[in-house]
């Protein structure tokens, strides 16, 4: 970590318990940086969805989508106050999510909350997108424990895992790190975390892959 310089504003995607929240809290830490989380807990629909999806689809991705707004646009008001932010998550992922839980109807009645809301959302300088196979993210999130996260099935993990897939593979609006992180170990692991920040630092352009070294 010779350059200890990020980017103005860095992006953390990836699908649930990949690993994002835990890795922006660390860099956040590690740079000093302002850290914006997106608080799924603050969610009052959002367990109610995991156990019934289709009966709370709309005002859960509705709370998302105005509780990022919110955040964004303090962003943008106080953006000359701060040399650096931490994000875990891209202000597209909501859209992301709803194409997945939303009925068409539903869908066509965010897409116009969604457009009016989100027009002059910031462009990431960096996205780093955490990705890793079905197994590993179910095992991850029952790992966890977390009460709310209990009933989520492997179909709905798989389709947004495959959601995340499709829209990175055609995505070119920031400067993208796509990392591998099946075997990261971001907690306990020095050595994968600091090979991590080298590839982040090093990341100002175009589309670019990371597979951590063993050692």
């Amino acid at each position: 970590m010779n350059n200890p310089k990020l980017p103005g504003f860095v992006a953390i995607e990836g699908p649930i318990g990949v690993g994002k929240t835990t890795l922006a809290r660390r860099l956040a830490e590690t740079f000093n940086t302002d850290l914006i989380l997106e608080g799924a807990e603050d969610n009052p629909f959002l367990e109610k969805f995991y156990q019934d999806p289709k009966s709370v689809a709309l005002p859960t991705q509705l709370y998302f989508l105005f509780q990022r707004v919110k955040q964004l646009q303090a962003l943008r008001q106080t953006d000359m106050f701060s040399p650096c932010r931490i994000s875990d998550y891209l202000m597209d992922k909501d859209r992301l999510f709803a194409r997945v839980t939303l009925d068409d109807d539903e869908l066509h009645l965010y897409e116009q909350v969604y457009g009016n809301l989100t027009l002059d959302a910031p462009t990431p300088d960096l996205v780093v997108y955490l990705q890793a196979p079905l197994e590993v993210l179910i095992a991850r999130v029952r790992s966890r424990g977390r009460s709310n996260e209990a009933p989520i099935s492997m179909e709905y993990l798989q389709k947004i895992n495959e959601a995340y897939t499709d829209y990175f593979h055609y995505y070119e609006k920031s400067p993208l790190l796509i990392v591998n992180s099946s075997g990261l170990d971001l907690v306990s692991n020095n050595n994968d975390y600091e090979q991590l920040v080298e590839r982040i630092l090093s990341t100002t352009s175009g589309k670019h892959y990371f597979n951590p070294t063993i050692v």
